[in-house]
């Protein structure tokens, strides 16, 4: 069809009456620019069959109801870890949890207009909002976003990052702007007194007790045997893109000065593999490579990409991108743990990790990439083929995207669903089918 079109566009130029008539010779010259770039459009289209229509359809309603029923509680609170041995479910940085499902559930929203997935991310908003520092605490205007798990009721700064960009697409979607006012007062925060400017990097750890910000010590295993060094008590914190969205929201300047000067930082301290080995929970010392971790950084590379233009930003995401094909399986997994001698723990196949390498993927696919396209297929294939049926005999399941961890800690056996895979699953299928299929 794009053949036809360019064809027909030169044989009117040659025609004697067009030749004359600079106007039409102008509108000719239009219509084939436009052509062109039609076809380029076409041509980044994944190709898969109008099969996956009724697929991506289908389980994205699924998807829809496991997050709005069973991963969000009655005051719309992530309910985080399902052990299936126990049959309990368990808090696990529930402020980005929520964050991330809310983002889900707007993305499918998006493209399926349902009512639910709305109803339901609002829902989870306003429990969000609530862990805002009322006036006169001493870390008034911050998120009492603890960690929870091992970290203990410590705030940690990717816990409120990681989940800011639900809320401020849902500012956008309900034009309420409370939710991205509370998300930008955190970050704000964040940047006035975790900010270290000349490491271009953000502390991690908050006590919401005593306000102390951890300069000289770590929470985290894998740093106890070690001298305490600036990366191991501050990270990037580029995940969630929050100061990008923080100048968006507001036109503040100092917001994208500050976003821009970190992901310079990521670019300065980006492994060769395309990671970021230095910071936790990566660990340079075992070779660790973390499923999401360096996605969520390359994604910040993209959204700098896109507010500036500038190919650098671009070339990190790629080298990344690049990265997660060499640790994804065959049959399109990533697992929870990999490591830079090629191994994996293939115990803890991590549905959240491969969704999210999906959609960067994707992007990066969508901005003329074509090597990315195989992978996507995999990733795709697995998301759709593995998500728990809707009569699943365990409700707790039933029709939630697969992630399984396996854990063995003295004779005590954990297998661990992660209410994050489904809220990564609803944003990769619904980006696909945008791309694919463009809107139910």
């Amino acid at each position: 069809m794009c053949l036809f079109y360019i064809q027909l566009m030169i044989k009117l130029r040659k025609n004697s009456f067009f030749a004359k008539n600079r106007i039409s010779l102008a509108l000719s010259f239009f219509l084939l620019a436009f052509t062109f770039v039609s076809c380029e459009a076409q041509e980044k289209k994944l190709g898969i069959s109008d099969d996956y229509k009724a697929k991506i359809e289908k389980s994205l309603k699924r998807g829809i109801k496991h997050a709005s029923t069973i991963c969000l509680d009655d005051n719309g609170k992530s309910t985080g870890d399902y052990e299936l041995v126990s049959g309990k479910w368990k808090d696990y940085e529930p402020a980005w949890h929520t964050g991330q499902l809310i983002k889900g559930l707007l993305d499918a929203h998006e493209v399926t207009k349902s009512e639910l997935a709305l109803k339901s991310a609002t829902k989870a908003g306003d429990w969000w909002v609530t862990l805002q520092f009322p006036k006169g605490h001493i870390l008034e205007g911050y998120m009492n976003a603890v960690h929870g798990d091992k970290v203990g009721n410590l705030i940690n700064t990717t816990t409120i990052a990681d989940g800011t960009p639900g809320l401020f697409q849902l500012s956008r979607v309900t034009g309420d702007d409370k939710y991205a006012d509370v998300a930008t007062s955190a970050g704000a925060w964040i940047l006035d007194n975790l900010y270290v400017k000349e490491h271009k990097l953000s502390y991690n750890i908050v006590d919401p007790e005593t306000g102390e910000i951890w300069k000289d010590k770590s929470p985290h295993e894998q740093h106890q045997d070690d001298p305490i060094t600036i990366k191991q008590v501050a990270r990037p914190n580029a995940e969630g893109y929050l100061w990008k969205d923080m100048y968006e929201h507001t036109g503040e300047e100092r917001y994208k000065e500050a976003y821009l000067e970190i992901c310079d930082g990521l670019l300065e301290k980006q492994s060769d593999n395309g990671f970021w080995m230095d910071f936790e929970p990566n660990d340079p010392k075992t070779g660790k490579i973390h499923a999401r971790f360096n996605t969520w950084n390359a994604e910040a590379l993209l959204e700098a990409y896109d507010l500036t233009k500038d190919k650098k930003y671009l070339e990190g995401a790629l080298k990344t991108g690049r990265g997660l094909v060499s640790i994804q399986d065959n049959n399109g997994i990533i697992y929870y743990t990999s490591f830079t001698d090629g191994s994996a723990d293939k115990k803890s196949p991590c549905g959240s990790g491969t969704s999210f390498a999906g959609i960067l993927w994707l992007r990066l696919y969508q901005l003329g990439h074509q090597e990315f396209k195989d992978n996507i297929k995999n990733a795709l294939d697995f998301t759709l083929e593995n998500q728990f049926p809707e009569n699943h005999e365990d409700r707790n399941l039933a029709g939630g995207y697969f992630e399984m961890r396996l854990k063995i800690k003295k004779g005590n056996v954990q297998m661990i669903y992660r209410d994050i895979a489904t809220a990564f699953g609803l944003r990769f299928l619904s980006k696909v089918y945008k791309s694919e299929f463009n809107e139910l």
